[in-house]
């Protein structure tokens, strides 16, 4: 699954640095944003703060690297083909 990722700021309040991530066909399917070094529970991971269409309503994890996340989105849309 080919998937697009576009760097943009995100304001939830503690975390800016974020992804969109889109998949081959151009659609939006998810926002990532980097958790800050900070962060109690996963330092400096990347969190699934929204998912959309077959990423919608799962239990949003976080990820060692972008890679892990987008392995890991290519791999729900795939099985929801």
């Amino acid at each position: 699954m080919s998937l697009t990722l576009q760097p943009v700021r995100v304001h939830t309040g503690f975390e800016e640095e974020g992804v969109l991530v889109f998949d081959g066909s151009q659609r939006l399917v998810a926002v990532l944003v980097r958790l800050s070094d900070r962060n109690e529970v996963a330092p400096g991971q990347w969190f699934l703060e929204a998912g959309f269409g077959p990423l919608g309503g799962v239990n949003y994890p976080a990820f060692a690297d972008l890679d892990a996340a987008q392995d890991w989105i290519g791999q729900r849309l795939t099985q929801r083909l």
